[in-house]
C-alpha cells in the first residue's frame, strides 16, 4: 500500500502568525479614534504581541489557561488575537453586552485568569468585578487617567497595558501547539437559557481562516482592506483578522466608533474592499446617506450576518451607491462561517435572477456539510421546497460545549443549528425561521422571517419584528412590532403586505414602538418581545 509523502506540519495560529509577520509585514492595522487614526504594520503589531506573551507569561499564564479580553475592535485586541493562543494560552473574547448576569457567568464558567480591558470600557466591567471570583490580574489599555479603584478594590494586581509591553522585549520563544488544542473560546449569545461555551482549536481556526480567503467566502488577497465592523467578541469577528493575515489584506478598525457618521468618514477616508457587519448597521448607513454625502466606491463586497439581509435593503443600496451586499449564515457554533450568497455562475450581474439567488441565505462553503431532517430526524431532499432543521458538520463546527454537553444540541454527530429551512439541488440555504420563533396558525406555519423582510421593504418602516402571540380560534396569530420612519398607518402595512405574501399570513395585531430590542450580537431579542407582549408592555391594535 502506497503511503503518503507529505510531511505533518501543524495547522496553528502560530504558522498563521509568523506567515503574516513574514510575508506581510508592511499591511497595516488602522484604528479609528475619536481625533483621527492609529497605524501599524503588522511587524509593528507582531513585535507588540511578542512582548504581550513575555508579560503574560510573567504574570504566571501557561498554556491552556484562559485569557480574557474586554475590548473594541483595535490595535491592541488584534495583537492579543495572536499573543494568547500563540503562546499556549486560550483566548476568551468576553462579549460586552452581555448583561450583568451573564457577564459574571461566562467570566466565571470559562474561569478567566487575566483580564485584558479598554479603558472606555471600565463602567461596564467595574460593576462586577468583585464577583469575577477566577481573575488574578487586571491589564488596563490605553488612559493612563482612567479610574481603575474598582479594579483595585477587587485586591488584584491592575496593570497598565502599555507600562507592562514597555518592560519586555521583541523575540518571544513561541512553542508549537498542537494543533488540536484549545486556542480561543466565545460564548454563545445565550438567548434561551445560559450563554454556551464553544472552544476553537489552532486546526479549526487555521481551516476556517483558509476558507475565509477562498472567493466562495469572501475572496482576499494583499491588495484588499477589511473594514471589521463585526465586532472581535463575536465568534473572532468572523475570523476576518486571522484570515488578514494569512492573505496581507490590511485592517481596518473602527473601535467604538460604529454609528453612522464616523463609519461613513473612515469608509471614505481609508478605502476598505470588504467588510461585514450585522444588517442594522447598513440599515443606518443607507438611511445616513439620504441626507449625507456617503462614498462606499472602494467596497466590492460587503457581507451581513447575524439575521436575515432584507432583500430591499440590498436592492435600494446597489441601485443609489452601487454597493453590493451578500448575505452570509453561520454560528458561534461554526466558527461562524457557513454559507455565503454568492450568486452561481450562470446568474448574469444586474438581473433578477442574480438578486434572487443573493437573498437567498447563503450558499455552503467548502469545508462545512449540511442537511436538513423532519421531525424524526430523517433526511430531507435538496429541492428547494422540503423544510426541517438545518443540521451541519465540519472541521472548524463544535462539536459539544465547554462543560456543558447538552446533548439535544446534537445529532449522530451532526450540530442541530436550531434554524428552519430547505435547500436547493446547488447548495444554497434559504433559512424561513429559527425553530422557536417560527408561528403555527391554524396548522399552517408562518414564516417571521419573511414577514419582516417584506415589511422593511415599506419605505415607512425602519425596523420589524414579528413574534406569535396567542389565539383562540388559530391558536398563534403574528403580531408585527414596527419601527416607523416618520407617520405610516396599518392599513397601508397591511395592503403592502397582502400583495407579497398569502393574505392569511398578514399580521392583524400591531405595534408601533420606538425601537426593537436587541441581544447582545445585534440580532432581533424576540425573547425579549414575548415578555413584553405577556406583561402587557405591548399595547397592540387589532385588525
Amino acid at each position: 500500500m502506497i503511503q503518503s509523502t507529505m510531511s505533518d506540519a501543524p495547522l496553528s495560529i502560530n504558522a498563521i502568525f509568523r506567515h503574516g509577520r513574514r510575508l506581510h509585514s508592511s499591511s497595516e492595522c488602522v484604528t479609528l479614534t475619536g481625533d483621527g487614526v492609529r497605524r501599524a504594520s503588522y511587524a509593528e503589531v507582531a513585535d507588540n504581541a511578542d512582548r504581550l506573551a513575555a508579560a503574560l507569561g510573567r504574570l504566571g499564564i501557561w498554556p491552556g489557561d484562559p485569557v480574557a479580553t474586554f475590548m473594541w475592535n483595535d490595535q491592541e485586541h488584534l495583537e492579543a488575537y495572536f499573543a494568547v493562543p500563540c503562546m499556549g494560552a486560550v483566548l476568551h473574547t468576553l462579549n460586552i453586552r452581555l448583561s450583568r448576569e451573564q457577564l459574571v457567568y461566562v467570566t466565571n464558567h470559562a474561569a478567566d485568569r487575566v483580564v485584558i480591558v479598554d479603558a472606555s470600557l471600565l463602567g461596564v466591567i467595574s460593576p462586577v468585578a468583585g464577583e469575577l471570583t477566577s481573575v488574578e490580574a487586571w491589564i488596563v489599555v490605553d488612559d493612563a487617567d482612567s479610574d481603575v479603584s474598582a479594579l483595585e478594590a477587587t485586591g488584584r494586581p491592575v496593570l497598565r497595558y502599555d507600562e507592562l509591553l514597555a518592560a519586555e522585549s521583541t523575540g518571544y520563544d513561541y512553542p508549537e501547539p498542537d494543533e488540536r488544542a484549545a486556542a480561543a473560546m466565545c460564548y454563545t449569545s445565550g438567548t434561551t437559557g445560559d450563554p454556551k461555551g464553544v472552544v476553537y482549536s489552532h486546526r479549526s481556526t487555521y481551516l476556517h481562516s483558509m476558507a475565509t480567503c477562498t472567493p466562495a467566502v469572501i475572496g482576499l488577497d494583499a491588495s484588499d482592506r477589511i473594514l471589521t465592523i463585526v465586532p472581535q467578541f463575536h465568534a473572532n469577528a468572523w475570523g476576518l483578522p486571522y484570515a488578514a493575515f494569512l492573505s496581507g489584506a490590511s485592517l481596518l478598525m473602527p473601535g467604538r466608533f460604529l454609528q453612522a457618521e464616523p463609519l461613513a468618514r473612515f469608509i471614505a477616508e481609508e478605502r476598505p474592499t470588504v467588510s461585514s457587519a450585522v444588517p442594522t448597521v447598513w440599515a443606518e448607513l443607507f438611511r445616513y446617506g439620504n441626507d449625507h454625502e456617503l462614498d462606499v466606491s472602494s467596497l466590492r463586497c460587503v457581507v451581513c450576518g447575524g439575521s436575515a439581509l432584507p432583500r430591499s435593503l440590498m436592492e435600494r443600496f446597489q441601485e443609489r451607491d452601487g454597493l453590493r451586499l451578500l448575505q452570509g449564515w453561520g454560528m458561534t457554533e461554526m466558527s461562524p462561517v457557513g454559507a455565503v450568497g454568492h450568486p452561481p455562475a450562470d446568474a448574469r450581474p444586474g438581473t433578477t435572477d442574480e438578486m434572487d439567488w443573493r437573498a437567498k441565505t447563503g450558499r455552503i462553503v467548502p469545508g462545512v456539510e449540511c442537511r436538513i431532517v423532519d421531525d424524526d430526524g430523517s433526511e430531507l431532499p435538496w429541492d428547494g421546497a422540503s423544510v426541517g432543521e438545518i443540521e451541519v458538520r465540519g472541521p472548524w463546527v463544535t462539536a459539544s460545549y465547554w462543560r456543558d454537553p447538552a446533548p439535544e444540541k446534537f445529532h449522530d454527530g451532526w450540530l442541530r443549528t436550531g434554524d428552519v429551512g430547505s435547500l436547493t439541488a446547488n447548495g444554497f440555504l434559504q433559512i424561513t425561521d429559527r425553530a422557536k420563533d417560527v408561528i403555527k396558525s391554524g396548522g399552517e406555519w408562518i414564516s417571521s422571517v419573511d414577514l419582516e423582510n417584506t415589511l422593511m421593504g415599506h419605505p415607512g418602516v425602519v425596523e420589524a419584528a414579528v413574534i406569535g402571540i396567542p389565539d383562540a380560534r388559530w391558536d398563534e396569530r403574528p403580531l408585527a412590532c414596527i419601527v416607523a420612519d416618520g407617520d405610516v398607518e396599518v392599513a397601508d402595512l397591511q395592503a403592502f403586505l397582502a400583495e407579497r405574501v398569502a393574505k392569511w399570513q398578514v399580521p392583524d395585531s400591531w405595534v408601533f414602538v420606538d425601537g426593537i430590542p436587541k441581544t447582545s450580537v445585534g440580532k432581533f431579542d424576540k425573547k425579549a418581545l414575548r415578555t413584553q407582549y405577556e406583561k402587557g408592555e405591548l399595547t397592540p391594535t387589532r385588525v
